[in-house]
């Protein structure tokens, strides 16, 4: 099942039109990351610390369907994918959470572990692996 986030849309994260950003968009989606890792039991300043492991994203898309304003309230539905032993994606849904939810945008991350000072792939670590298996989707 996905892990959901609700937020509120910020005035910074708006442009001179109004309306949300693009790219800000990712950094809402990065904060409902941020806060499914910790729903895992994930130490977030450990994981994003200079450990051994990183995992920097690798590719990112942000499809809008209709314009988010400042003031409304989404959930963004994250929902993670694991690809290879090296290799994740994760796919949100952000919908309304004001009046008829409908969704206003989806966005992907796909993430790539990496041994830090090598800069070559990595195993997943199994903290991740645990994650992976909180918010995958059950078939």
């Amino acid at each position: 099942m996905p892990f959901i986030y609700t937020r509120t849309v910020r005035f910074q994260d708006t442009d001179a039109a109004g309306v949300v950003y693009f790219a800000n968009v990712l950094s809402m989606c990065h904060e409902a990351y941020e806060a499914s890792l910790a729903a895992s039991g994930v130490n977030l300043k450990q994981f994003f610390g200079r450990g051994e492991i990183a995992i920097p994203i690798v590719h990112a898309s942000v499809d809008l369907r209709q314009p988010m304003f400042c003031g409304e309230q989404h959930s963004i539905h994250l929902t993670p994918t694991q690809l290879s032993p090296s290799k994740f994606s994760i796919q949100y849904a952000i919908f309304s959470a004001e009046g008829v939810a409908q969704q206003v945008c989806q966005a992907a991350t796909i993430h790539i572990a990496i041994q830090a000072h090598k800069k070559t792939r990595a195993a997943l670590p199994a903290e991740i692996e645990k994650w992976l298996q909180d918010w995958t989707a059950s078939t």
